[in-house]
C-alpha cells in the first residue's frame, strides 16, 4: 500500500528522490512515470499510484518514453550495486577483497568503497565483520559448539571468537549456555507507561524493556539469561534508570547511554536511523528503508525495529506504517500511542513562540 497524498506531493514537487519508491499513472494518457518525471503535471483526479512497474502495466498503463520508468536511473544502478555487494558479503566465506567485490558489482574499487560507505554507513570490511558476528551469534543460539559456530561464521579460528572485538557482549560459550558465567545487573521502576526494566553488563546497557507487571517483566528477562549471574542492583544502575524514567515523564530529548547490544549490520543501520528521528516526529518504514538506500527493504526494516533490545533508547516507537497506523510495537500499541502523544506535547511546549505584537 502507498500513502497517496504523500505520493502526490512528491509528484507535484518533481521529487526525484522518490524514484523507485512508487510510480504514478495518468488515466487520460494511459502512461505511467517516475515521481521525478519532467512531463506536464497532470490533474490530481486523473492520477493513480502503483508500487511497481509491473503493477502499473497490469493495470493497463504503458511506460513513459520521457522518464523511462522501467529502466534504472544511475542512482538506482548504484544502489543495486551496493545491494548486490551486501548479499555477497552476507553469504560468501571467506569475504572477497575490496577489488574482487568491486569487480563483481561493476564499479571501480575507489568509487565503490566511497559509495558503499555513503549508502550503508560502514565500510565493506566493517559490514562483513558485522555479518560474521551475526552468523556466529545465531549459530551459538541454535546450540552449535563454539568451534563449529566460529568456523561456520568465517572466523579463522575459534580463539578469534573470544576476541572482545567480536562484539558479542559476552564470551561465545556463555552466550550459547544462556549467558552462563556472565554477570548482568538489572533494575526496575514504575513509570507513567507501566514498568520499565534496565539491564547492563560490564560494557553497558544490554536491555531496556517495558511491561505492565513487575513480576512478569523480571521473570521474562531472567528466563532468557538463565545461565547468567543475574541480580537486581538498583543502586549501581540508578543513574541510567533515572534517565529512562525522566524520558518517560518528559520525552523531549534523546537518551544517551553506553550500550552493549548485538546487531547485524542492517539492524545497526536501522537503529542508527531511528535515533536520528527527533522526539515528536515519526517516519514510515518505507521512509526509513529509502533513507538507507534500500527502498524495497520495508519488511526488513520492520523486523529490525521489532528486534530492538533497548526500548526508548533506540526509539522504534517513532516508526509507523505508511498509512500512519501504529502497528508492530513489541511493547504494545497503546504504549506506543501514549509515547508519541507525550512526545508531540513536549515538542509543542518547547517550540519557539512568535513575537508578541505591539
Amino acid at each position: 500500500m502507498v500513502d497517496e497524498e504523500k505520493c502526490w506531493r512528491a509528484v507535484a514537487a518533481r521529487d526525484a528522490s522518490a524514484d523507485g519508491q512508487f510510480w504514478y499513472a495518468v488515466g487520460t494518457t494511459g502512461v505511467y512515470c517516475r515521481p521525478g518525471c519532467a512531463s506536464r503535471l497532470p490533474r490530481r483526479e486523473n492520477v493513480s499510484f502503483h508500487a511497481s512497474c509491473a503493477a502499473a502495466e497490469a493495470a493497463g498503463f504503458r511506460a513513459c518514453k520521457r522518464c523511462r520508468p522501467h529502466e534504472r536511473t544511475p542512482v538506482e544502478a548504484q544502489l543495486a550495486a551496493v545491494s548486490k555487494a551486501c548479499a555477497i558479503l552476507a553469504e560468501r566465506q571467506p569475504s572477497p577483497t575490496l577489488a574482487e567485490l568491486a569487480r563483481e558489482v561493476g564499479v571501480s574499487p575507489f568509487h565503490f568503497h566511497r559509495l558503499f560507505k555513503q549508502v550503508v554507513g560502514a565500510t565493506p570490511r566493517e559490514y562483513a565483520r558485522a555479518e560474521r558476528r551475526a552468523r556466529f551469534g545465531a549459530a551459538l543460539d541454535a546450540g552449535q559448539g563454539v568451534a563449529q559456530a566460529a568456523f561456520g561464521a568465517g572466523f579463522g579460528s575459534s580463539s578469534r571468537a573470544y576476541d572482545p572485538a567480536s562484539g558479542l557482549g559476552m564470551t561465545p560459550g556463555a552466550r550459547r549456555r544462556g549467558g552462563r558465567g556472565e554477570a548482568i545487573r538489572f533494575a526496575v521502576a514504575h513509570t507513567g507507561l507501566g514498568w520499565v526494566l534496565v539491564a547492563a553488563t560490564a560494557k553497558g546497557v544490554c536491555a531496556v524493556e517495558l511491561g505492565g507487571s513487575r513480576e512478569a517483566l523480571v521473570a521474562s528477562f531472567t528466563a532468557r539469561f538463565s545461565g547468567a549471574r543475574v541480580r537486581e542492583d538498583r543502586r549501581a544502575l540508578r543513574d541510567w534508570l533515572e534517565q529512562i524514567t525522566a524520558f518517560v515523564a518528559q520525552p523531549d530529548h534523546a537518551i544517551e547511554l553506553p550500550l552493549d547490544v548485538r546487531a547485524t549490520a542492517f539492524q545497526a543501520q536501522v537503529w542508527r536511523a531511528l535515533r536520528q528521528i527527533p522526539p515528536g516526529s515519526t517516519a514510515t518504514y518505507a521512509e526509513l528503508a529509502a533513507a538507507l538506500g534500500r527502498p524495497r527493504a520495508v519488511r526488513a526494516v520492520g523486523q529490525a525495529c521489532a528486534r530492538n533490545p533497548v526500548a526508548l533508547v533506540v526509539p522504534c516507537h517513532r516508526a509507523v506504517a505508511s498509512t500512519g497506523a501504529l502497528t508492530g510495537y513489541r511493547w504494545g500499541v497503546e504504549r506506543k500511542r501514549a509515547l508519541l502523544e507525550r512526545e508531540s506535547e513536549a515538542a509543542k511546549s518547547h517550540a519557539p513562540r512568535g513575537r508578541a505584537a505591539g
